[in-house]
C-alpha cells in the first residue's frame, strides 16, 4: 500500500490516516525518503531535515490515539520559502536571511498543523518572492518534473515541483502576481489564490508586495485545494486585511452543488483578456479546445473585452513591487550587492527612481481596476482566461523571447494573472491539456471578490468535463 501514497489525495490520506489503515508516521517515512531520492534532480527545497516530519508524525499518531478528531490527519504538505517553519531556516530566497531561522511558524503553517497536517520542509523560491522563475544565487535553479531542462516557474516553484512530482499533496505558497497559478499551470497542478485577507497572514517576513500578497493553495485536484483554502479560512484581526466575512469556510460544502439551479450563468471566455495579449499559438488552441467541450457540456460562454483603465498591459502595477523592493533592501542593495539577485538589485534601482506622487498614482489605478472588475461581475458571474500564454520554457532565462510570434519581454509569460491581484479577486489555474511540446497549459478561472466557493465550484464541474491534469514522469516513477 504504501509503494502508491505519493499518488494519494490529500482528503483520501487523510481518511486512511484517520481510519488506521496506515499510520501517519509510515507516510512521513515513504515521503522523506521520497525525497532524498527526488531532490537532487529537482533542487525543489531551501531546507529540508528528514527528522521534523518523522516528529511531526509521531506526534499527529499519538494525537489520534488519544482520541483527537484531525481532519488533515498525517497529510504531508511543503511551506514555501517566504513563509515560516519554526525552528527552521527561513531566508526569503535571499543571502540576506541566510542566517535567519524562524522564530515561530506562519499563520498558515500553524494551523495545519494544529488540523493533523505534516511538513515537510522548506520550498525554493524566487529571491523575495519577485521573479517569475525560481532560480537563486542562495539556492540555486529548481527544476521542473516534466522536464528537468525546464523551469516550473514562479515563485512558487519549488512548492510545485514538490507536488507535481509526489512529494506532499499540498503545497503552502504565496501569490502577488501569479506566483501560484502560473506554476500550478506549468506543471499540471491546481492553483489558487483566494480572495485578499481569506487566509490570515499576521506576521512574518515584511512583504514587498503585501497590499497584493495572498497565501495561496496547490494541489493536484480541485478538491483537495477546497479542502485546504477551507482549512485556511478564518479571520484574524491582527491581519488588518483579513475580515469577518471569512469567519466561516464554504468551498468544499458547496463544491459540487450542481450548476443547473444557478442557470443562466454567465461565463465570459477572454483569451486576450481585453489587452491584447499575446499567446502562443499551440496553447491558444489546447484552451479553445477546453473551452469548446465546456460548451458542449452545457456551459452557457459568451466572449468578452473586459474594459480595464487604459494603462493595463502585461505588469501595469510592476512599480509597486520595485518601490516595496527599494523600501525594504535599496540600502543593503547598495552597501552589498553581491547580497542579492543582480535581477532583483535591477528592480530596486527602478524603485529607488519612481517619485512618491507615482506611487500615489498607482494606488490610484488600483482603485480603478477595482472599478472594472465591479463592472465586470455586473456582466457575467466568471470569467475564463489563459493562466500563461506558453509552456514552460528552457532553464536559464527569465521568460521565453517570443509569445505569439512576438517579441517577448521578461514579463510577457506572466502577463495574464497580475490583474486579478489588482482586484483582490479569487483566480484558480485548473490544468485543461498540453501543448505542442507536451506540456501542461491552464485555463484561469476568476470571479467576484468573496466568490471564492463559487470559483471552485466551477472549477470541479469543469474538471469532470477536462478530467485531473495527469501525471508528470516523475510522479509516475
Amino acid at each position: 500500500m504504501t509503494s502508491s501514497i505519493h499518488q494519494w489525495t490529500a482528503r483520501h490520506l487523510a481518511a486512511q490516516v484517520a481510519a488506521r489503515a496506515v499510520s501517519a508516521t509510515d507516510v512521513a517515512e515513504t515521503m522523506t525518503a521520497r525525497i532524498v531520492r527526488l531532490e537532487p534532480q529537482l533542487n525543489a527545497f531551501a531546507d529540508f531535515d528528514a527528522d521534523v516530519p518523522l516528529a511531526a508524525a509521531r506526534e499527529v499518531d499519538a494525537r489520534l490515539a488519544a482520541g483527537e478528531q484531525l481532519p488533515l490527519a498525517g497529510v504531508p504538505f511543503t511551506v514555501k520559502d517566504n513563509l515560516w517553519l519554526g525552528g527552521r531556516p527561513a531566508t526569503f530566497g535571499s543571502k540576506v536571511f541566510e542566517e535567519f531561522v524562524a522564530p515561530r511558524d506562519s499563520w498558515s503553517v500553524a494551523r495545519l498543523r494544529a488540523l493533523g497536517a505534516v511538513p515537510l520542509g522548506v520550498t525554493n523560491c524566487s529571491e523575495f518572492a519577485c521573479k517569475g522563475i525560481t532560480d537563486t544565487p542562495l539556492h540555486g535553479t529548481t527544476r521542473n518534473p516534466w522536464d528537468l531542462q525546464r523551469t516550473p516557474g514562479g515563485s512558487s516553484g519549488g512548492a510545485v515541483a514538490a507536488v507535481a512530482s509526489g512529494i506532499g499533496p499540498l503545497a503552502l505558497a504565496t501569490d502577488a502576481g501569479g506566483s501560484v497559478r502560473r506554476p500550478a499551470a506549468h506543471t499540471g497542478l491546481v492553483g489558487m489564490k483566494p480572495t485578499l485577507g481569506r487566509v490570515p497572514d499576521p506576521w512574518g517576513f515584511d512583504d514587498p508586495n503585501h497590499l497584493l500578497s495572498v497565501v495561496g493553495q496547490i494541489g493536484r485536484n480541485v478538491e483537495d485545494v477546497a479542502f485546504m483554502l477551507d482549512a485556511l479560512t478564518a479571520w484574524v484581526p491582527a491581519d488588518p486585511r483579513s475580515s469577518p466575512t471569512f469567519a466561516m469556510p464554504d468551498a468544499l460544502a458547496s463544491l459540487k452543488t450542481p450548476l443547473t439551479p444557478l442557470t443562466p450563468l454567465r461565463v465570459g471566455w477572454s483569451p486576450q483578456l481585453g489587452c491584447g495579449l499575446a499567446v502562443d499559438a499551440d496553447v491558444r488552441a489546447t484552451l479553445e479546445a477546453a473551452v469548446d467541450r465546456l460548451r458542449a457540456a452545457g456551459w452557457a460562454i459568451e466572449c468578452i473585452d473586459p474594459a480595464w483603465p487604459p494603462q493595463a498591459r502585461e505588469y501595469p502595477l510592476i512599480a509597486l513591487q520595485q518601490v516595496g523592493l527599494a523600501q525594504r533592501f535599496g540600502a543593503i542593495w547598495r552597501a552589498t550587492p553581491d547580497r542579492i539577485d543582480p535581477d532583483i538589485g535591477a528592480q530596486i534601482e527602478l524603485g529607488l527612481q519612481v517619485p512618491a506622487t507615482r506611487v500615489t498614482e498607482l494606488l490610484k489605478l488600483r482603485e480603478a481596476f477595482h472599478d472594472s472588475f465591479t463592472a465586470l461581475f455586473a456582466r457575467c458571474d466568471a470569467l475564463l482566461c489563459p493562466s500563461s500564454p506558453v509552456e514552460a520554457w528552457p532553464v536559464g532565462s527569465l521568460g521565453p523571447s517570443e509569445i505569439g510570434g512576438l517579441p517577448a519581454g521578461p514579463r510577457g509569460h506572466a502577463a495574464f494573472t497580475p490583474i486579478f491581484n489588482y482586484g483582490s479577486v479569487p483566480a484558480l489555474s485548473l490544468p485543461c491539456g498540453t501543448g505542442r511540446q507536451g506540456l501542461p497549459v491552464g485555463l484561469q478561472i476568476a470571479g467576484p471578490r468573496f466568490a471564492d466557493a463559487r470559483v471552485l465550484q466551477l472549477a470541479w464541474h469543469a474538471e469532470q468535463v477536462l478530467g485531473t491534469g495527469p501525471f508528470s514522469p516523475m510522479m509516475r516513477a
